[in-house]
């Protein structure tokens, strides 16, 4: 059970450390388009990318699939350029134009999940006993991570657009911004060398 607390943090950090930037980016340009009265929204959204996470990195830590480092930290900026870019085409917020989200987290989460499978694969599988408690644990932590960034997301932009009055339109596309320009400078650094 000791596992348990020891992969919690493990997950929490994943998400809320600063070398983690490019997890946080995707958080936020996938929350960029939620306000506080949509934390229903946003908390099934944030489980979906959790849901695709924890499938990816069960299959890598038990070697059912493995990818290459290289591609998919090519392909983790690449994720949040697709969702910024989603954010800006979007013409309305309602929930019915907002559905594809809950796909493209999921989705994506898919292909973050590979990010860290690799460096937790070696610990995990070191344990194989409670490899299922250390697995739940990451998970989990990784959960309650994402949560306390959405949750500062949506606080800022109640502050910013229902207190301070920005348009809704201009508080998605700043944020969408950010992330769209950070990830596309992390997109043209991880270029992979194509070997022949």
């Amino acid at each position: 059970m000791g596992d348990l607390g020891f992969y919690f943090e493990m997950g929490w950090h994943h998400i809320i450390a600063l070398d983690a930037l490019d997890h946080l980016l995707f958080v936020l340009a996938l929350s960029a388009i939620y306000l506080i009265g949509n934390w229903k929204q946003v908390l099934v959204l944030v489980t979906a990318f959790t849901i695709g996470h924890s499938l990816t990195l069960a299959l890598s830590v038990y070697d059912i699939i493995r990818v290459n480092d290289k591609w998919v930290e090519f392909l983790i900026p690449c994720t949040i350029i697709v969702t910024a870019l989603f954010n800006f085409l979007l013409k309305d917020y309602e929930p019915r134009s907002l559905r594809l989200n809950y796909f493209l987290a999921l989705f994506f989460g898919l292909v973050h999940g590979l990010g860290f499978a690799n460096a937790i694969r070696f610990m995990m599988s070191s344990n194989e006993s409670s490899l299922g408690w250390s697995l739940f644990g990451f998970n989990i932590g990784l959960e309650a991570g994402q949560v306390v960034v959405v949750l500062g997301i949506l606080l800022l932009g109640y502050l910013v657009v229902n207190k301070a009055g920005l348009k809704r339109k201009w508080w998605v596309w700043s944020l969408s911004l950010v992330a769209f320009a950070k990830a596309l400078q992390m997109t043209v650094e991880r270029v992979p060398a194509l070997t022949v």
